[in-house]
């Protein structure tokens, strides 16, 4: 049995496009169990989950009063009955292939755990959302993820956005580290990594991610993972539970912070501020102009999504190192 496990918290906007997409899979139903873990949703998840479970038997809801993701994971894998467990977005829809590939790569490469490419979309389509969408799927704006860019063969990686794996590897390797808000799934493919397991992005199938539409959902959704971060690598104590590319924005901020603050005792210093703002603005000055021109996308909606998104996961980093200095 396949046990897919999907934690949820007031996702009304997009639990349906979701679900639709699971009943399509070409996988055996027989053989199919979908666990909603949910975070006592407010908007009416809930209810959405629950008339769908009513339809449908091997649909589940369960509650999560902890509200929190690598706790909804942990409860969905305990009370899950297959030997392969999934896990879902629910902000995310999936091809009708996306389980049935990704269980038999799951044992024909012989993994620990096996991902596919995230590819990045809008529910509603207009000027603003498209900007956004393209910049959450541009090199400059996400790093050189490979979940986010794909790949046209099976390639080792660090790390997949949402796992497949056997049982056993939870037994082998520990659960959902319950500490981390955010970056559950980064850690958890670390520690696998360092215990001598491997990892595999398959180009076979994909998943499609709903990027959040407005700039200020932007802001939060990226404040919140340049947060954890910081906070991740304080709870694990490993360097290693991220990569380099999670610390870039983080960097960027404080080329412009700390020049302008020590540029009170030494003026000359607001020139390295100065300096970065500008190779920053040409940077994406002419990354804006190419995808407006190329693709005939809004050049500042463009140029607002890529600020908003990196001072944002920065500013959220930043906040984070702050957040350990007022524990320490």
């Amino acid at each position: 049995m396949l046990s897919v496990v999907c934690p949820v918290y007031n996702e009304a906007k997009y639990i349906d496009v979701c679900i639709q997409s699971i009943l399509l899979q070409d996988y055996p139903k027989e053989r199919l169990e979908i666990i909603f873990v949910d975070g006592m949703s407010e908007d009416g998840t809930r209810g959405i989950i629950g008339d769908y479970a009513t339809k449908y038997p091997f649909i589940h809801l369960v509650d999560n009063i902890k509200r929190i993701v690598p706790v909804a994971m942990n409860i969905g894998i305990k009370v899950a009955k297959g030997d392969v467990i999934m896990r879902l977005d629910a902000h995310a829809q999936y091809p009708i292939n996306y389980f049935s590939v990704l269980e038999k790569k799951l044992f024909e490469l012989n993994a620990d755990n096996v991902g596919a490419a995230c590819r990045t979309d809008v529910l509603n389509r207009n000027s603003k959302t498209l900007a956004i969408k393209e910049v959450l799927s541009n090199r400059f704006g996400v790093g050189n993820s490979t979940f986010r860019l794909g790949v046209d063969k099976a390639v080792n990686v660090d790390t997949v956005p949402f796992g497949c794996w056997r049982r056993e590897v939870f037994e082998k390797y520990g659960d959902y580290d319950e500490r981390l808000i955010r970056n559950q799934d980064i850690e958890l493919n670390k520690r696998i990594i360092r215990g001598g397991g491997c990892i595999f992005i398959v180009p076979d199938t994909y998943c499609t991610y709903l990027a959040r539409e407005t700039f200020k959902g932007l802001a939060r959704n990226n404040f919140g993972n340049g947060k954890w971060n910081i906070l991740t690598v304080y709870y694990t104590k490993q360097f290693r539970s991220l990569s380099v590319r999670h610390f870039v924005p983080l960097f960027f901020l404080l080329s412009l912070l700390l020049p302008t603050v020590l540029s009170i005792f030494y003026m000359p210093l607001v020139l390295v501020t100065l300096l970065s703002l500008l190779l920053y603005t040409l940077c994406i000055s002419t990354i804006c102009l190419s995808l407006s021109l190329n693709r005939k996308l809004n050049f500042y909606y463009l140029f607002c999504s890529f600020i908003v998104l990196h001072l944002s996961y920065g500013w959220g980093s930043f906040m984070g190192i702050l957040n350990i200095c007022r524990k320490g």
